[in-house]
């Protein structure tokens, strides 16, 4: 590990540059959130304009209030960039591209009508396939891969664009923190020297608290009060079992395996309650869905949100009630088995190459590392140490993005539209995606020269200042780096061991701590802009982020003070929950 006295014309960022106060540095650090926040969600601007903002602004403060050499804050806007499209990028693009192969195939018409057998209740779909399948998604892939493929799949379902994006946003919560499998603990774990077992048991009986209300919250979201009174004991079942089998496998069985597990054990609950009981008021719920669908579909079509990449990629969604329900009469054994294929598979790919050491070993194995050209070894941490963040890892082969695109050449040929459909689908999703690009890579440009100059660790040790109350305050750490990078994984990254350094300070616990910035970080990714993108592009809204942001804004902040509160209480009087 090379320190500073090696490198004596490295820049080490200093904590408090701004007149000498750790507070004003902090609001200083803010701007650049600040100006993506309300850009986004006040001014109404579009989200790839939003993103490239928020980026000048944070190379100016890094430049002129945190001192970085222009140069090095220029290098680092471009390896996030880099990062933003790859790997995240690579694996929502293949995502996207495995969906639209198996529209263009017409077996994601049986899909479709396959999850009106378990129940015909949207409301009851939108748990089901967001929160349940969901989850299956984020325990495999993560990185917005159950983002946009929950998103089509709801709008194939009769939802309209900007509802199903913000189902899909909030259900995308409680799975966060053992996504990938647990990549976000264990990346916590390798920082801070604490054991990852012991941070997920941790995490394991903060999250289920969460995912407890979730399926509540869904309802609600899809059909207001109506829908809660009519569809609570499904949503409470599925909730509690989802919540209680996450605590079990996190602190007892496995810490890598618990998503998968309470996705799957919660799903097989959800058909098996389905079979007994049966909400009212589906019909009703389904035609105000309809009519909400027209009105937006019509509005995108006649370019609202200046994309003109929505009509296209939603009129497949035009179908009756009527016309679900004679599907799902016609289907058979094999129709339902060839329509679950390609999810299968994923699920097969993914626990093949994450489940199995050898085979886990040999893709990671070929990982290239890049020390990133006039960058790497030239920027130190605030302790003086090299920031191994100027080495890009490039995944070519391990990244989920790949395993995705395996699955897609295989459903391709297996649903007999070959390879030049694929690329056909390629080439569509990739104009559609444009913009998306151009936004995530801007999110991550900004997340990186915050970083490296000294933002973000100033900004978290403002926070942290608060001693013993600083078990309330440590979920906004997790909330906020995720909000910046899109990734818990990253916020556990930045902020892993301050929150360890900060307890130790405070004579809490550092691994209540350290479990509280993963927990507080899954109720932070809805609102990155990285995923509203995600969202949108899913949907057909490129260009609408701002709108999605003010829906799922309220919901973000209601639960990170739920999780604030929890923690805190935790830290004193709740204790007896730990492990």
């Amino acid at each position: 590990m090379t320190t500073l006295a090696a490198l004596p014309t490295a820049f080490q960022p200093e904590i408090s540059p701004v007149a000498d106060s750790l507070a004003i540095s902090a609001l200083v650090a803010l701007l650049p959130l600040v100006t993506i926040f309300v850009t986004l969600g006040v001014l109404k601007w579009k989200a790839h304009w939003a993103g490239l903002s928020a980026v000048a602004v944070a190379i100016l403060v890094a430049v002129i209030f945190f001192k970085m050499p222009i140069t090095l804050a220029g290098l680092a806007a471009t390896e996030g960039a880099v990062f933003g499209l790859f790997p995240i990028m690579w694996i929502v693009f293949t995502a996207i591209v495995l969906y639209q192969v198996t529209v263009r195939s017409g077996h994601f018409e049986d899909l479709r009508a396959t999850f009106r057998l378990i129940s015909d209740d949207p409301r009851i779909q939108a748990i089901i396939i967001a929160f349940c399948f969901g989850a299956l998604l984020e325990a495999l892939a993560g990185f917005g891969a159950p983002v946009a493929i929950t998103g089509v799949m709801l709008m194939a379902v009769g939802f309209a664009p900007l509802r199903a994006a913000t189902v899909v946003l909030l259900a995308n919560t409680a799975p966060v923190a053992f996504g990938a499998i647990a990549i976000p603990i264990i990346t916590a774990g390798n920082l801070t020297g604490i054991p990852y077992q012991e941070i997920g048991a941790y995490v394991g009986h903060q999250a289920p608290v969460i995912a407890v209300f979730v399926p509540l919250l869904l309802v609600f979201m899809v059909d207001g009060r109506r829908g809660v009174r009519q569809t609570w004991p499904a949503a409470v079942v599925i909730g509690i079992t989802f919540a209680v089998t996450q605590w079990v496998s996190a602190t007892w069985i496995s810490v890598e395996m618990t998503d998968i597990i309470a996705s799957l054990v919660s799903l097989a609950v959800a058909v098996a309650f389905l079979r007994v009981w049966q909400p009212s008021g589906g019909d009703a719920a389904t035609e105000s869905l309809q009519v909400e669908r027209q009105a937006q579909l019509a509005s995108v079509g006649a370019g609202a949100g200046g994309s003109g990449s929505g009509s296209s990629s939603t009129s497949q969604y035009e179908i009756t009630p009527e016309e679900l329900d004679a599907q799902a009469r016609a289907l058979t054994p094999k129709s339902i088995a060839w329509a679950m294929f390609p999810y299968v598979l994923v699920v097969a790919v993914f626990s093949l190459a994450k489940l199995i050491p050898a085979v886990d070993t040999w893709l990671t194995g070929t990982n290239v590392k890049i020390p990133w050209p006039g960058l790497s070894g030239e920027v130190l941490t605030h302790d003086g140490v090299v920031n191994g963040s100027t080495t890009y890892g490039f995944s070519w082969l391990s990244s989920p993005g790949t395993m995705l695109l395996v699955c897609a050449v295989i459903v391709a040929l297996a649903y007999g539209i070959g390879f030049s459909g694929l690329i056909a689908e390629m080439k569509a999703v990739a104009i559609q995606m444009r913009w998306a690009f151009v936004t995530v890579a801007s999110v991550l440009a900004l997340a990186y020269v915050m970083n490296l100059s000294g933002q973000t660790i100033t900004i978290g040790a403002w926070i942290a200042g608060t001693g013993t109350a600083f078990a309330f305050f440590s979920p906004l750490l997790g909330w906020i780096g995720t909000a910046v990078t899109g990734s818990d994984t990253s916020a556990n990254a930045l902020f892993a061991t301050l929150q360890q350094s900060a307890a130790e300070r405070a004579g809490i616990d550092p691994t209540l701590l350290v479990a509280a910035n993963t927990a507080g970080g899954v109720v932070g990714k809805m609102i990155s802009p990285q995923n509203l993108t995600i969202a949108a592009t899913a949907v057909g809204l490129v260009g609408q982020e701002s709108a999605i942001l003010r829906k799922v804004l309220p919901w973000s902040v209601g639960l990170i003070i739920l999780m604030c509160l929890l923690v805190g209480l935790q830290s004193t009087v709740l204790s007896w929950m730990l492990p």
